[in-house]
């Protein structure tokens, strides 16, 4: 998880911060070698949920039955589960509450995902997204400052300078951005 990202524990009873993996991160299992990486700057409502690749049983055998992960001589059978890499959330990014996203799914950079959504496909850098399944609403910028932002990059300066130029950061003037990101 990258700096200064945070989640939001207040409406799950009795639900801590240090306990995000076991709660908010389903069937993450070793064996499978995927991965949840998750940038800086990013806001997690509460009730996000990470499904990863162990929950995606194998569609091609007769059964879709994880016999191989069971004991008795069950385990003669390949574990069935079909990955689809690692789950990767840019930076900057807000997930509102209540979100699901399925295994594999990479978020972009600046991106917004809607409250009660299930996102089943990649959303690309600045969109908003949203619904069951999760589709593009609008872009938040166009393509053109869309690029600007991400050449920019402010989240991968130190905090100092991020401290220095926060009017800019959190302003609206990609052109001011861009001198000071320019300048330094």
């Amino acid at each position: 998880m990258g700096d200064f990202t945070y989640f939001d524990v207040t409406g799950a009873p009795g639900a801590r911060a240090e306990d995000f993996e076991t709660h908010n991160v389903l069937y993450h299992f070793d064996w499978i070698g995927d991965n949840l990486v998750i940038g800086s700057f990013c806001a997690l409502g509460s009730g996000v949920r990470f499904i990863m690749n162990g929950a995606n049983h194998e569609l091609s055998p007769l059964t879709t039955y994880p016999f191989g992960i069971f004991t008795d001589g069950w385990e003669a059978a390949a574990p069935l589960c079909q990955t689809r890499g690692d789950t990767v959330v840019g930076n900057d990014v807000w997930i509102g509450y209540d979100v699901t996203i399925m295994p594999g799914r990479a978020i972009g950079h600046g991106a917004v995902v809607g409250s009660g959504s299930l996102v089943a496909k990649d959303v690309p850098p600045y969109a908003i997204v949203g619904g069951n399944p999760a589709r593009v609403i609008r872009q938040r910028f166009p393509d053109d400052v869309v690029a600007r932002l991400l050449a920019v990059a402010w989240w991968d300066w130190p905090p100092e300078k991020i401290a220095r130029h926060l009017p800019r950061i959190a302003g609206a003037d990609v052109d001011a951005l861009e001198r000071t990101a320019a300048a330094s």
